[in-house]
C-alpha cells in the first residue's frame, strides 16, 4: 500500500540487486557519501548487509542519520531483486524511515543518460526540439528483455512513455520503429538503447539500422546499475510523497517465474518447458 505524505529526506539509503550488480549508495542532497558496485549476483544476499554497514561506516553515517530508503524494485531476477526490496523493508520497519520503490529500469535510463550520454546529447540539444527516447533493457532469457521506455527533451524533462514489462527484443524493435514512423521528421533527435546490451546485438544492429533509414541518432550505451541514480528517483518520489508501506511492499515481478510457468503447463497438459 502506498502512502501520500510528503517528505524532505536530507540523506537516502539506496539499494538495488534486480541485476547482476548489487548497487547500492548513501546520497546526501547531490553529494555521494558512499557507493558500491559488487557484480556478484549469486551471492547478493551474503554480501548486502556488510556492504551496507562498511558504507555507512566509511562515510561516518549512522541509521539515525539516514532519513529514507530507496531500493530498486525490479523488474528483473526473481530473486536477486527479492533480496534488496526485502533488505530495505526491514531497515525501514526497525529504523521507522520512509521507504521508496523505484523502478530499476528507470534508474538505468536515468543513469545512463545523465552520467553516459548528457554530455554527447548536448550536442543535438541545439538543433530542433525533437525528444531523446531513452530505452534500458535488461536480458530476461530466451530472447527476451526488460524493458520500458523514456523521453528527454531539450527543455530537460524527463516522462516515462511506456511502462515497465517482458519483450521479446527482435519485436520489441519493431515496435520502436512503427511508434517512430508515426510521428513527424524531427520528432525524435536521438535513441539510445542502454543497459545490458551484450546479449541482444543483433537486435541492438537492427535498431540503428531503422535509426539510419529515419535520420535518427541510435546510441548503443552499455550501463550497470548504479546505486546513486536509486537515490535520486527516490528522492523524487519521497518529495511526491509517493512512499510505501514496508509490511506490503512486493516488487515488480512482470512475470510469472520459472517454476509458476512449468506448473501451469503441467496443469494444461502443455509440454514441459
Amino acid at each position: 500500500m502506498r502512502t501520500e505524505q510528503k517528505h524532505q529526506a536530507g540523506v537516502i539509503l539506496a539499494l538495488d540487486t534486480s541485476t547482476a550488480s548489487m548497487a547500492a549508495a548513501i546520497v546526501s542532497e547531490n553529494e555521494v557519501l558512499a557507493e558500491i558496485q559488487s557484480l556478484a549476483e549469486r551471492n547478493h544476499s551474503v554480501h548486502v548487509v556488510s556492504h551496507i554497514k562498511d558504507m555507512l561506516q566509511n562515510s561516518g553515517i549512522t541509521e539515525t542519520d539516514i532519513e529514507a530508503i530507496a531500493v530498486g524494485n525490479g523488474p528483473g531476477s526473481y530473486t536477486g531483486m527479492r533480496i534488496a526490496v526485502s533488505v530495505a523493508k526491514t531497515l525501514a520497519w526497525v529504523w521507522e524511515k520512509p521507504l521508496v520503490g523505484v523502478s530499476s529500469l528507470e534508474a538505468i535510463a536515468y543513469g545512463a543518460w545523465h552520467q553516459q550520454l548528457g554530455a554527447q546529447a548536448k550536442e543535438t540539444r541545439a538543433v530542433g526540439d525533437g525528444e531523446h527516447w531513452v530505452i534500458p533493457i535488461m536480458d530476461a532469457r530466451r530472447g527476451q528483455v526488460y524493458s520500458s521506455c523514456f523521453s528527454m527533451t531539450n527543455h530537460a524533462k524527463w516522462s516515462r512513455w511506456s511502462e515497465d514489462g517482458v519483450r521479446l527484443m527482435k519485436d520489441f524493435v519493431e515496435q520502436l520503429k512503427e511508434r517512430l514512423a508515426e510521428l513527424p521528421e524531427g520528432a525524435v533527435q536521438s535513441i539510445s538503447l542502454v543497459g545490458d546490451l551484450s546479449l541482444h546485438e543483433p537486435g541492438a544492429a537492427r535498431l540503428q539500422e531503422i535509426g539510419d533509414s529515419a535520420g535518427v541518432t541510435v546510441r548503443l550505451q552499455p550501463f550497470v546499475q548504479e546505486g546513486k541514480w536509486i537515490a535520486e528517483l527516490g528522492r523524487k518520489r519521497l518529495e511526491a510523497g509517493l512512499t510505501e508501506n514496508p509490511h506490503t511492499f512486493i516488487p515488480n515481478y512482470t512475470q510469472l517465474t520459472e517454476a509458476e510457468v512449468v506448473w501451469k503447463a503441467k496443469q494444461e497438459g502443455g509440454a514441459k518447458v
